[in-house]
């Protein structure tokens, strides 16, 4: 294939995978309008509020519709990003959590006409980036992304102009947060530098294949490199003992901006988890062949031959094959062999065993040390900090046997996964709720000690009742 079959074959791939990324490129477009709103001071006449809620609404209006259309797993952009039911759900779900944020903003007063433009902005440019964590299928797009969510996020956590809190909370959000990027790029560059490639359904089959015939020494570096690139991602999560920034960050900043990183951050990095996990930790079928070069122009070219295929089975989401977008008239690939579907299971089973039982000891320390550690809140923001890192660590929980199970029994794995939506969905409403609270209060009472909620029921009594029922959900009292 020359040059001008290369170039021909992404300009095909590029036109056949917008339609996958309308909504992100809406957001893109809101982002453009708000900046030149900013820039030609046009916010006395416009608010940005309307292009914000607009623009988010459209594109969840786009996600939900994409869902029922295309429920077949396709890689687009040449295998950097993978759309199917996890993703396409997830996309779905934060898009729904900007929009009742944006609206919360409004009712809360934060931010003002002023500083509108700026905040928002940065909201959506956030949401951008979390949006392609959620299908990211390439290394190189898993860091982008991750840095595209967190950049406006250290910007957002110091949004109280004037107040030394909310600049110390972002100081330190933002140094905390290098150092976890820095390690996390290091620990890319092991896996990547092992396994000659960066495409995950690719390092799975390049796992498999080079594993039982890897040295110590190979197989030192490559564990070095899952627990560098695991602190990034534990890092968003707020697992212990990468929580320390939490707490603080949700103090300093506001309440709505700590609804932001509660909900929207830590579910996009959980999705993330679970795409690294799954799409390292299993082989999956019609992946590029391992050993193959897995840069665009390599997955371009791959694409293109008769024996490759730039899919892959996402074992947890569907049982659907998997076809490139250009193809649209491909036929159901035929069953993987089952000798050799299982002596790869085998081949991969010390590196699902590696990934699940650090997920699973990061999750019990994260969920116990958070809850232990609540009782000695006296602030209603870090108290619900801590109940953040709490939910994170049971979250985590559902991906060790969503790996087990896989490919022993992809049935109680998708069930698995289908908790693991449910839960996320339900925590949307959760912390929204209980952090919407929290600006109320802060509006009516000037504070946000627990101290001063004393006698509440007779000031703010519909504020108390929806309290007491959000907290009882996330308790998980039934039949909340």
């Amino acid at each position: 294939m020359n040059l001008h079959d290369v170039i021909s074959q992404l300009i095909i791939d590029s036109k056949s995978s917008i339609g996958m990324f309308l909504p992100e490129l809406v957001i893109c477009v809101t982002i453009v309008l708000m900046l030149l709103v900013r820039v030609f001071n046009w916010g006395r006449r416009i608010d940005a509020f309307v292009f914000a809620l607009g623009g988010s609404v459209v594109a969840f209006i786009l996600a939900a519709a994409t869902a029922p259309i295309f429920k077949e797993r396709m890689e687009i952009f040449t295998g950097m990003l993978v759309y199917d039911t996890f993703a396409i759900y997830m996309r779905s779900v934060l898009l729904l959590f900007v929009v009742l944020f944006v609206i919360l903003t409004r009712l809360s007063g934060i931010p003002d006409r002023e500083d509108g433009p700026d905040i928002y902005t940065l909201v959506l440019g956030a949401t951008l980036g979390m949006c392609l964590m959620v299908s990211a299928n390439h290394l190189m797009m898993v860091f982008m992304a991750v840095e595209m969510a967190s950049v406006p996020c250290y910007a957002l956590a110091g949004l109280m102009k004037g107040r030394r809190q909310a600049s110390e909370a972002a100081l330190k959000y933002a140094v905390y947060g290098a150092g976890a990027a820095g390690v996390m790029l290091y620990g890319i560059s092991l896996i990547a530098g092992i396994t000659n490639s960066a495409h995950l359904p690719t390092i799975a089959a390049e796992l498999a294949t080079r594993l039982p015939h890897m040295l110590g020494d190979e197989k030192m570096v490559l564990a070095l490199g899952g627990l560098m690139m695991m602190v990034g991602l534990a890092f968003k999560l707020s697992a212990v003992p990468f929580h320390f920034w939490c707490p603080d960050v949700f103090e300093g900043a506001t309440a709505e901006v700590d609804a932001f990183l509660s909900v929207a951050s830590k579910a996009a990095a959980l999705a993330l988890l679970v795409r690294v996990a799954i799409g390292i930790g299993v082989e999956v079928e019609g992946g590029l062949q391992a050993g193959t070069e897995t840069t665009p122009v390599a997955a371009v070219e791959a694409a293109a031959s008769e024996d490759s295929s730039t899919g892959a089975y996402f074992a947890v989401e569907d049982s659907l094959e998997t076809r490139h977008p250009n193809d649209d008239n491909a036929s159901a690939q035929p069953p993987a062999n089952e000798q050799q579907s299982a002596k790869s299971g085998s081949a991969l089973e010390p590196v699902q065993s590696f990934i699940a039982k650090l997920i699973a000891l990061l999750a019990v320390i994260t969920c116990t040390f958070g809850n232990l550690t609540a009782y000695g809140q006296t602030n209603l923001k870090r108290l619900l900090a801590y109940s953040t890192i709490a939910h994170a660590g049971y979250m985590m929980m559902a991906i060790p046997p969503m790996m087990a199970m896989a490919q022993a029994n992809p049935a109680l794995a998708e069930k698995a996964a289908a908790a693991l939506a449910i839960y996320i969905a339900v925590y949307l409403f959760m912390n929204l709720g209980a952090f919407a609270v929290v600006a109320f209060l802060r509006n009516a009472m000037r504070s946000e000690e627990i101290a001063d909620c004393g006698g509440l029921i007779r000031r703010c009594p519909g504020i108390v009742i929806c309290f007491s029922m959000i907290l009882f959900a996330l308790v998980g009292l039934p039949p909340l």
